[in-house]
């Protein structure tokens, strides 16, 4: 007898063993780690306009192209790199895109030397600790909130492309600073356990 699995109901997971592992695994657990958060919003950047499925099936070539994103290599990347990219198939091919990866790295490198921790930056707009929504339907999920408007304003003023408030939320709820997962689904329970690793307990 299969016991069926209780999942958000996202538009075309249902069946898809890659959408699905992510969702079981991945998506709203809490990331604190600064160069995984900042690969992420550099993904989700390169999302606007598509579906995260695209990019999730194409994250593996986006690594590879853009050296695992460590900020420091992609900081360097001149004009024969955007043309190495602007080549390569296996990644979505935009010069906007690409030149907000590459500025993006920069601004990141930038924070860390003047000593500012790009996670304690972002964790900042959320109180430090994830939100927990109690969303039964998808339907009840904001595109955007007040937390994502702040902290796409924060971005931008750093000098970050494609962070907008829809982009941003959606990072958010990938990362973990929100617990979107419906409350119908087997995720939002443990997920809503985890906490930050400087909280007690």
């Amino acid at each position: 007898m299969t016991v069926e699995t209780n999942r958000c109901g996202w538009r075309g997971m249902a069946g898809d063993p890659l959408y699905e592992a992510y969702h079981d695994t991945e998506w709203g657990v809490p990331e604190w780690d600064s160069r995984a958060l900042w690969e992420k919003l550099v993904l989700d950047g390169f999302q606007a306009g598509l579906a995260w499925i695209t990019i999730l099936r194409k994250r593996e070539a986006f690594r590879a192209a853009f050296d695992n994103f460590d900020p420091e290599k992609v900081a360097r990347y001149g004009d024969a790199d955007r043309a190495r990219l602007m080549a390569d198939a296996g990644i979505v091919r935009s010069n906007a895109k690409i030149d907000a990866a590459i500025s993006g790295a920069r601004i990141y490198l930038d924070m860390q030397n003047r000593g500012e921790d790009f996670s304690a930056f972002l964790w900042d707009f959320v109180g430090v600790a994830p939100i927990a929504n109690t969303f039964r339907a998808i339907g009840e999920v904001p595109a955007q909130t007040p937390e994502a408007q702040a902290m796409a304003k924060g971005l931008k003023a750093k000098g970050f492309k494609f962070v907008g408030p829809v982009i941003v939320y959606a990072f958010m709820q990938a990362t973990g600073m929100v617990n979107d997962h419906l409350t119908t689904c087997f995720r939002h329970g443990p997920i809503s356990l985890m906490k930050p690793p400087h909280a007690p307990g």
